[in-house]
């Protein structure tokens, strides 16, 4: 087992005795799918909580870079050393601070946006880091089953504005009973 592998497994084992809300390993395997099919080489996550997420994508970006942004100071902190002891320091990059603030400051363009924060800004998210997504990019947001009362502002939006070709994916999930969905948006 790698060392990305082994961090990833501590997490879930974690999780399982002190419930942390990361993707899992069963939602987790739609991420990876997405990074094998599209090969993003820039990648903004929108929330980090402990980096699971973000590690799962960069043990398989191959050259390329991970920004992270993570509102609590703590949580990213954990999430630097488990990106540390994943060995991928290199590839991710963990900002502290409000994404709606640091969206804005962030150059470049992405391939790909993970969002899996704040519920009901998912919306808000995506609007401010809508201009530096590629077309034909990537978003990808978690949890759109369970929470969907609170973000259908962003789902109407994805599935309904034209800018995006999205479709839901649905998972079982370790965590939650009901299991849980994520949405894949490709940009027009």
């Amino acid at each position: 087992m790698d060392r990305a592998e082994k961090v990833l497994a501590e997490i879930e084992e974690q999780s399982r005795k002190n419930p942390l809300v990361i993707i899992g390993p069963k939602r987790g395997m739609i991420l990876d799918d997405a990074i094998l099919k599209y090969k993003p080489k820039t990648v903004v996550e929108i929330g980090t909580l402990v980096g699971y997420s973000a590690i799962r994508m960069g043990r398989l970006i191959g050259p390329g870079r991970i920004t992270c942004l993570e509102i609590d100071e703590e949580m990213a902190r954990v999430a630097r050393r488990n990106i540390s002891d994943a060995g991928l320091g290199g590839v991710i990059d963990v900002r502290v601070g409000d994404a709606r603030e640091l969206l804005p400051k962030l150059e470049g363009i992405f391939d790909l946006v993970f969002i899996d924060a704040k519920k009901d800004q998912y919306l808000s998210y995506l609007k401010l880091v809508e201009p530096k997504i590629k077309r034909g990019g990537v978003v990808l947001a978690d949890n759109v089953k369970r929470f969907a009362s609170e973000m259908q502002d962003y789902l109407e939006y994805v599935r309904d504005s034209g800018r995006y070709k999205s479709t839901y994916i649905e998972s079982e999930s370790s965590f939650d009973p009901d299991g849980d969905a994520v949405e894949i948006s490709i940009r027009r």
